[in-house]
């Protein structure tokens, strides 16, 4: 079986997300931290088999690429009867003239997309990236930039930068540093992208920042380091609540690595008698389909070995390729109460799959908090041709809940019967229950009142869509992402 896969589009629509300016947070919550777990070491994974011998031309990659989605997209009908290949200059413009109706219906907005096979075997078997190691959002509005996320074990936390920060100038050296005001100004806040350069080991740049301990340039060099989709740090707490303890647990992203760090943090919770969940999604763009059948598994006790998480729907004639995934009992599996998932409209993909698959079963016990998720209820294979380093990741599969539904392409808030609206306070870490979403959470699973998220604020135009926030705050991805960029939306 070839590799499923749900991830984020590329950001040639920037995924939104909210970047606070706000200090303080939601309090009352009554909750306490106990402890962070552990990650675990990475497991790598194998490549795939590559294809027959073949050149490397454009002509000949775009004839590749057209074969490839004429035998597996997932929308056959809306790909042109006579492309052009001669009207594009690149395979990335090619793979979006491919798709531009499906785009227009809203059912393949920049999913389809063509990497490096060697960059993506990288980054899912360990996360392995190259950059600063921060998570970075822009308001261009009020022309700010500030760190969401700092990652263990890259440069930016080694230098003392974390969530919070706020970025205030770009140089190449202290003697020419720009504002981001100024930046934002004159190139809008694509600009931060080319100021921060190209995602390469050795590239320095001198940072102005703000943020508790004042104003300062830090001097960063980016080099190569490997995202744990758990944070060591923040990743991982058990609550207690005057209502029990209450497990958290962050997840950027669906990677290999990923399936033994929430083990970890599972039996953690099951160790501590924790029967309520808060599943912090919101930057997660998604990434392995089995991934997201794992954490499913650990969030579904009391499920028969019968009961359908979710299912996989090829087009009609390859609908041998269907699949139905039941879920298993684990070791680790907890039996909720209610489950709280923090959301923002950077939540896509295998992150709405595992929301999506609760919805049957928990009823208005489980909750969406935040923002609307972004709406991806597609998934894409990998097909390789390994002598140009092409992997083409084709839409080729819709995902469902038990009940069928998996029709959320205007994000998720219309299906999840209780919502809860909340900001994104950078001013506090990740897991605090001081923490605006956070604390909605807290406030959800302790049965308080709260205002509905509105189901329309991801259906919106292409240059604003999935905004959920004023002024059109978001994560920062450029133009043509690497690996890490698309399923960890704003890393640099």
């Amino acid at each position: 079986m070839r590799d499923r896969f749900l991830a984020r589009p590329s950001a040639a629509l920037a995924i939104l997300a909210l970047l606070s300016a706000c200090g303080g947070g939601e309090g009352g919550t009554g909750a306490t931290v106990v402890a962070p777990t552990p990650t675990p070491t990475p497991t790598p994974t194998p490549t795939a088999s590559p294809p027959a011998t073949a050149t490397c031309s454009l002509r000949s990659r775009q004839d590749w690429v057209l074969a490839q989605m004429r035998e597996w997209y997932l929308f056959p009908e809306t790909l042109p009867a006579a492309p052009d290949p001669a009207s594009v200059g690149n395979l990335d413009d090619w793979v979006d003239a491919l798709t531009a109706t499906a785009r227009g219906q809203r059912r393949d907005r920049f999913f389809t997309y063509v990497t490096s096979i060697a960059e993506e075997n990288a980054f899912y078997s360990s996360g392995s990236s190259a950059g600063f190691g921060f998570r970075l959002g822009a308001d261009a509005g009020s022309r700010r930039a500030g760190i969401l996320e700092a990652f263990e074990s890259a440069p930016a936390l080694a230098a003392g930068l974390d969530r919070g920060a706020e970025i205030v100038a770009i140089g190449t050296s202290a003697s020419n540093l720009r504002t981001v005001s100024d930046i934002i100004a004159a190139e809008g806040v694509g600009g931060i992208n080319t100021a921060l350069g190209p995602s390469d080991v050795g590239v320095t740049r001198v940072l102005r920042v703000s943020d508790a301990s004042g104003t300062r340039d830090v001097t960063l060099t980016k080099a190569e380091y490997d995202i744990a989709p758990v944070s060591s740090r923040t990743g991982v707490r058990v609550l207690e609540t005057p209502g029990g303890k209450v497990g958290y647990v962050n997840l950027r992203t669906f990677i290999t690595p990923a399936e033994p760090a929430l083990k970890s943090a599972f039996a953690q919770f099951k160790a501590a008698g924790v029967r309520d969940l808060i599943i912090d999604l919101r930057y997660n763009g998604g990434g392995l389909l089995s991934v997201a059948g794992v954490l499913g598994d650990l969030i579904g006790g009391g499920r028969a070995a019968s009961d359908v998480q979710s299912r996989v729907v090829f087009r009609p004639e390859k609908s041998a390729e269907n699949e139905i995934r039941n879920f298993n009992q684990l070791t680790e599996t907890v039996t909720p109460r209610r489950i709280a998932f923090i959301a923002t409209g950077g939540t896509a993909s295998a992150s709405e799959l595992v929301v999506n698959a609760m919805i049957p079963y928990l009823g208005s016990d489980v909750a969406l908090i935040g923002t609307n998720t972004f709406g991806k209820p597609v998934g894409q294979i990998a097909l390789d041709r390994a002598e140009c380093d092409d992997r083409l990741r084709v839409v080729a599969l819709s995902v469902r809940n038990r009940d069928d539904q998996g029709d959320y392409y205007n994000g998720l808030a219309p299906f999840v019967r209780s919502t809860c609206q909340a900001i994104d306070d950078s001013s506090r870490p990740l897991g605090d229950p001081a923490e605006a979403s956070v604390a909605a959470a807290l406030g959800f699973i302790a049965g308080r009142s709260c205002t509905p998220i509105s189901p329309g604020v991801a259906a919106l135009s292409a240059s604003a869509e999935r905004s959920a926030a004023p002024a059109g705050r978001r994560l920062l991805t450029p133009e043509r992402p690497s690996p890490a960029q698309r399923e960890v939306p704003g890393s640099f």
